[in-house]
């Protein structure tokens, strides 16, 4: 959002999807500009070399708090306002091209790590694609688009269809550069690096939501990121890791689904390690955890990141697996389910959970986040919201009801596979 601080009010001039972010609130046009001679426009980089504005004007997240100016007195602005968020404006694309990747070393070496994984997440797309399509009879629109300091991506979308009411396939290969905030929504750690810190990221991602309550939504993502050292840090060494997932958010709770599910992520895992599969399904229990309810979002599945810790090949290796193993865990569901009758208090129960779903993703997500804070593409970082959700009042499902067999087992994560 821009802020003008004019002589008595603040006013919102523009706001922007990004609006959950810690740096909603970029500042204003410059005092050069056409805000007027009765208007104090606050730039970022006055705000970064000193100028305080805090004191009587206070920025909040869901809004902006205003009081009037006082003679003599120094406005603050907080350090969240001051961040340059960098965006860089995405240019779409006539057509799919055959890589993203940069022209040079990246694209030459195809048996490099960044080509080998951008081959593997575009088989992916196209795999899964196919797969939705053949059961729902409708087509994905694509939309490819590019950005200016490298990279793109292609999304896919299904909306509307037979089966499912939206369902999305993403694949992203993009460089950039990100202010520390966003290195933290990346890795999720807790110390800041100093000054913005280049990054390569590659990933697949999607997100599908039926139209029939008693078949369930999935999600899932897979992805390759490295950094090179912070601006201004001499011989910092650069990182690498994988990252990703996959779970399941069913409305009703068909204990035998949620067991094969989780069957088929075990199958992936134990390929490689069997200490896998536990460690990763705790790990998924902990990360969708909607922590101001005190439920999970669903029934878990796997999710792992930061992993560098073994040779990049097997890991590589580990993360084609798993994202190999979606259709022949989620597509047998759909099948079984979509066809089922159902009632519309239980549309209804579908929708409120589905508002769980975005209370998640728009609230904790670190993907979520981390696109919005480097500038990624609006349309895509929020394809995995559906059409529809709903928030009910002090909503509690009855004891002994489906609907709360299902809310206890989002509370209380059980071990499915003893």
């Amino acid at each position: 959002m821009e802020v003008v601080v004019m002589a008595s009010q603040v006013l919102p001039v523009s706001s922007s999807a990004a609006g959950w972010s810690r740096s909603t609130f970029a500042a204003a046009k410059s005092p050069s500009s056409s805000c007027g001679k009765k208007a104090l426009c606050v730039s970022s980089s006055s705000a970064r070399k000193g100028l305080d504005l805090g004191a009587d004007l206070s920025l909040h997240g869901k809004g902006i708090s205003q009081r009037m100016p006082t003679a003599g007195r120094k406005l603050h602005v907080s350090a969240a306002v001051a961040e340059d968020r960098r965006i860089e404006q995405e240019s779409m694309l006539s057509e799919k091209p055959t890589t993203l990747l940069r022209e040079g070393e990246d694209s030459d070496d195809k048996n490099g790590l960044r080509a080998r994984f951008e081959q593997m997440v575009f088989r992916i797309q196209n795999d899964v694609c196919a797969a939705v399509e053949a059961i729902d009879g409708g087509k994905f629109r694509e939309d490819a688009w590019s950005r200016p300091g490298g990279g793109g991506g292609v999304s896919r979308v299904l909306q509307g269809g037979t089966v499912w009411e939206k369902a999305g396939v993403n694949v992203s290969v993009v460089y950039g550069s990100m202010p520390p905030e966003a290195y933290r929504a990346a890795t999720g750690a807790a110390s800041t690096k100093p000054g913005r810190i280049p990054f390569f990221a590659s990933g697949v991602s999607s997100v599908m939501h039926p139209i029939n309550p008693m078949a369930p939504t999935v999600h899932f993502n897979y992805r390759y990121f490295e950094t090179d050292a912070p601006e201004g840090v001499e011989g910092a060494p650069r990182a690498w890791w994988f990252g990703g997932g996959t779970d399941l958010t069913p409305s009703y709770f068909f204990e035998e689904d949620v067991k094969h599910f989780h069957q088929v992520q075990k199958n992936a895992c134990d390929k490689f390690d069997p200490a896998f599969y536990p460690k990763y399904k705790k790990w998924c229990d902990d990360y969708f955890l909607i922590k101001h309810r005190g439920e999970r979002r669903g029934l878990g599945g796997i999710f792992f990141d930061d992993l560098n810790d073994r040779d990049p090949n097997e890991l590589l290796a580990f993360a084609t697996a798993c994202a190999d193993s979606v259709i022949p865990a989620y597509i047998p569901l759909i099948e079984k389910r979509k066809d089922m009758a159902y009632t519309q208090e239980q549309k209804e129960w579908q929708q409120l959970r589905r508002g769980r779903y975005v209370e998640f993703n728009l609230v904790y997500d670190r993907g979520t986040t981390f696109g919005l804070q480097t500038g990624g593409r609006i349309e895509s970082i929020l394809m995995s919201l559906p059409l529809t959700a709903r928030w009910e009042y002090d909503h509690h499902p009855e004891e002994g009801t489906e609907e709360a067999k299902l809310l206890d087992a989002c509370k209380n994560p059980k071990e499915w596979l003893l």
